[in-house]
């Protein structure tokens, strides 16, 4: 292939590192208004009153919304107040926006807002709102409006409970020699992408609603206003510019429908929505958190028999997204491994957090470090190799998914390959402990992991292909540009089919929901493999196309004509043909007739075959395939002072078919910053009030500049047969071992179990203290 494979510069490469790239919060109108958040310093209370009298009276104030009942709102359960009015849930909700014309006055009338509140009973994890006696967040939750595959428990704090039941679990244990059980946990957390989430709206006097946001799903905020206001559909109109990172952040809506509220009430101006960066930790959707127990039941000779698992994640103040990626980590509980009697609760709760999104990985980064640990613990009491473990239990054509899905070569990678290429990147035979001296030791740890994307069964994706004059080619999809160089890939893809110049296909990277082909959303790694088909579709279209043109003016039928090199010619004589430019727009007669015109080719693309999940037992097809990877992590432990560095880091992926190597290797690399922060450091820490400590990224502490390992990073290549050149996604996986693995290394060199994350040494030196 002459394009797919390689390292192509991205498209929106040089806007961005000359800073010519405008986001959300770069446009400004000398019209636009400014909203201001003013957010509840509690986890719990309820409302008693406000008093805005004194925000009235600065200068500049158009509007103050606060004790409206707006309809709720929420994607899985309507359960969310946009603004609160009887009372607060979590610490950072908003309880009042202030619309004036600047920011700073706006904060200042924001500022003088008196809010009075009684305190109410704080429920701070998710274990203690699965308790019989813990305070109701919902009293009312049986009455909310909710999607049909959202099962809420009334006159309880669970938003859902998602059953896996495979097997016979009585069979499975009487089967197993040994058994091994244990429990996880950890907090909420942020995504803490570059650019904080902003949104403008402005109402036309037409009725358009014309909104701007830094979002990863513009067509689903189309969607939703239309659903909560009644608004029509196609009155609503979202464009997305370039967004600075989201991982699952910006996939829920919440200040679009601000903005959207904002505008409304001074009379269809334009008004803007900017987020803090204190306000995008705790007043956005956050990372979600989770509290586990797995227990595992073994041959003697390794093979796991049974497993049976309780999630209860940390869905926070509202369900909304948090019902999905509860839904997601059911279905691949067991992490990458072939064990046919399993029996898994999967449970959402409402807690007094930050309400929770998807993060990178969508559910896996997190069940990854819970079975992997697990893993460690049975190889551990089995006196095995816990790599050798790992390849004995791995999932393979043949086996079936705890949703019972058969699977084959294409609709799952190689993971037992993933291993071998492990084992002798991260020279895992060299031994996995090296004393260095009496106070330090490096040790390795190793984990796997595997995904398939839980989306709608029915989510669609569509490209455009339009001719310019020149030759040259222009491509529109609804994917987002969120950092991920995905436009770029789907430029290649384009190239590859049509057999042309990359470098002559112009990408658009705004997406306007009224122009563009819908896309469903920019999440779960599926732009390059959804979006990849709809673009091949429209190439064949366009091929269709030129050949009709050419066949005509070249007076030779359709199907001896070939398409290359920005070229129609008959594939027997190269030498006679026309070039793009001379068809694109259809093709003049030397006598001044002409035929065909400007070619538009256009492919779609939609997800076929998945199913909704029983809910019983949890059969169904929830996803397309299944990728698989395996990890390594080496670090250098301190035993005086529980300190350590992570020296080396690896990730093995199948990748199915590599589409832009350099890009690829970025995008695993990233992953893997990102995972070992979040394994390491990246957490909320909460007080009894349910309020967040640390809402500042000076002390919340992700990775910083010079803190990274070395990174190995290997592919396999077991082509999916059903995407575009074979290709898998990538994006999350580079992500969703790092915390495993980092577990697994440092149990290992503090001689401790630590199920507990982030991993600080305050952590480590408490759990040796504990265990002594």
């Amino acid at each position: 292939m002459e394009v797919i494979g390689k390292s192509v510069i991205r498209k929106e490469a040089l806007d961005k590192v000359t800073g010519r790239a405008k986001y959300t919060n770069d446009y400004h109108s000398v019209s636009m208004l400014s909203g201001h958040k003013v957010i509840s310093p509690f986890g719990h209370a309820k409302i008693v009153d406000i008093d805005t009298e004194e925000a009235w009276k600065v200068p500049g104030v158009h509007a103050i919304l606060a004790g409206n009942h707006y309809p709720l709102t929420g994607e899985a359960i309507r359960d969310r107040p946009v603004i609160a009015v009887d009372k607060v849930r979590y610490h950072g909700e908003v309880v009042a926006l202030v619309v004036a014309d600047s920011p700073e006055q706006a904060k200042t009338a924001g500022d003088l807002i008196k809010v009075q509140y009684e305190l109410l009973p704080v429920v701070n994890s998710p274990t203690q709102a699965f308790q019989k006696d813990a305070p109701l967040l919902h009293e009312r939750l049986g009455e909310y409006k909710k999607e049909e595959d959202s099962h809420p428990v009334p006159d309880t704090n669970i938003a859902t409970h998602i059953k896996i039941r495979k097997g016979n679990m009585e069979k499975g244990w009487s089967e197993s020699d040994t058994v091994v059980e244990a429990t996880f946990s950890f907090a909420p957390s942020d995504h803490a992408a570059m650019e904080t989430r902003c949104a403008t709206a402005e109402i036309m006097p037409d009725g358009n609603i014309i909104i701007m946001t830094s979002s990863q799903a513009p067509f689903m905020v189309k969607r939703l206003i239309s659903d909560y206001f009644g608004e029509d559909l196609g009155k609503i109109i979202v464009h997305t510019p370039f967004v600075g990172g989201a991982y699952g952040g910006k996939a829920p809506v919440q200040l679009e429908i601000l903005a959207y509220l904002a505008s409304k009430e001074v009379g269809g101006k334009p008004v803007k929505i900017f987020n803090t960066r204190e306000e995008d930790i705790i007043t956005s959707p956050c990372h979600i958190g989770l509290d586990a127990t797995v227990k595992f039941g073994a041959k003697r000779d390794g093979k796991i028999m049974a497993t049976e698992i309780q999630y209860l994640w940390d869905g926070g103040a509202y369900s909304d997204k948090a019902i999905d990626v509860t839904r997601s980590g059911a279905v691949d509980c067991t992490g990458p491994y072939n064990i046919e009697n399993v029996w898994c609760d999967s449970y959402c709760m409402y807690t007094n957090h930050p309400y929770a999104s998807p993060f990178r990985g969508f559910s896996h980064s997190e069940l990854s470090f819970v079975i992997e640990r697990t893993m460690d613990l049975l190889a551990q009491k089995l006196n095995m190799d816990p790599l050798e473990l790992r390849y004995i239990n791995a999932i393979r054509p043949g086996n079936t998914t705890p949703t019972r899905v058969r699977l084959n070569k294409s609709n799952l990678g190689n993971l037992p390959k993933c291993i071998e290429k492990v084992r002798e990147i991260f020279n895992w035979d060299e031994g996995p402990i090296k004393e260095i001296n009496e106070r330090f030791i490096r040790v390795k740890g190793v984990s796997c992991s595997w995904k398939t994307s839980t989306i709608d069964t029915n989510a669609p994706s569509g490209a455009i292909i339009t001719f310019n004059k020149d030759g040259s080619l222009n491509l529109m999809t609804g994917v987002i540009e969120i950092g991920t160089g995905t436009k770029t890939v789907l430029a290649q893809i384009l190239a590859e089919r049509l057999k042309m110049d990359v470098d002559k296909i112009h990408v658009r990277m705004e997406v306007d929901t009224q122009t563009m082909p819908e896309h469903f959303k920019t999440v779960a790694s599926r732009g390059t493999f959804m979006s990849g088909r709809a673009v091949l579709n429209a190439a064949d279209d366009v091929i269709n196309q030129l050949k009709e043109v050419a066949s005509c003016a070249l007076r030779a039928p359709k199907e001896d004509l070939e398409v290359a090199d920005s070229r129609v010619f008959l594939r027997d004589d190269p030498a006679i043909g026309l070039h793009f430019k001379e068809v694109g727009y259809g093709y003049t007669y030397p006598n001044g007739n002409a035929i065909g015109g400007q070619i538009i080719g256009r492919g779609k693309y939609i997800l076929r075959h998945l199913t909704h999940l029983d809910p019983e037992t949890g059969a169904g097809k929830p996803g397309p395939e299944w990728s698989v990877a395996a990890y390594g992590v080496e670090v250098e432990f301190d035993r005086r002072d529980y300190t350590y560095r992570v020296v080396k880091a690896c990730t093995v992926v199948d990748i199915g078919k590599v589409l832009n190597e350099k890009a690829a290797l970025g995008q695993v690399m990233g992953a893997m910053s990102m995972g070992i922060a979040f394994a390491g450091r990246e957490t909320f820490y909460f007080d009894e009030l349910g309020r967040v400590l640390n809402p500042q990224l000076r002390t919340y502490r992700p990775l910083r500049y010079g803190e990274n390992p070395e990174y190995l990073v290997g592919f396999v290549e077991t082509p999916q047969l059903d995407s575009p050149y074979g290709a898998r996604g990538v994006g999350e996986f580079g992500l969703m071992g790092m915390p495993g693995a980092l577990g697994n290394a440092l149990s290992v060199a503090a001689g401790v179990s630590l199920n507990h994350l982030p991993l600080i040494p305050e952590l480590i030196w408490k759990a040796k203290k504990g265990a002594k």
